[in-house]
């Protein structure tokens, strides 16, 4: 079962995207900012990474960075809202392998994380 690590500050958005994910077979973990993603992946191993990119205490963006130097072959796709095209760009030039726009739709979420991970 593909383990996916969920990272957002909005506790909403990390249960709404869980439950969509544990119901097609995933096994979902979560952290509500940069710092507490670096560790959990960490102890965690996941993977995927599912990145919001604004958050407080530590950026998706600088976790992104930090997660990357401790594996580079971790993957992360990013999450971030409409308007945010250029931190989007920041983000890939981190490490992150693709983005989704929020709000996602279901489907978005799902074939984005199978195209990483299978299943």
């Amino acid at each position: 079962m593909p383990k996916i690590l969920l990272v957002d500050d909005a506790a909403f958005m990390r249960m709404r995207c869980a439950k969509l994910l544990t119901e097609h077979g995933f096994e979902v973990a979560e952290a509500e900012n940069g710092q507490e993603a670096i560790a959990m992946y960490q102890s965690y191993r996941p993977d995927l990474v599912l990145m919001d990119i604004t958050m407080p205490v530590m950026d998706g963006i600088t976790a992104t960075r930090e997660i990357k130097n401790l594996d580079p072959d971790a993957k992360v796709v990013m999450v971030s809202a409409l308007g945010q095209q250029t931190m989007v760009i920041e983000a890939i030039k981190a490490g992150a392998k693709d983005f989704v726009v929020k709000p996602f739709e279901p489907e978005k979420i799902l074939s984005t994380v199978r195209k990483f991970v299978g299943q």
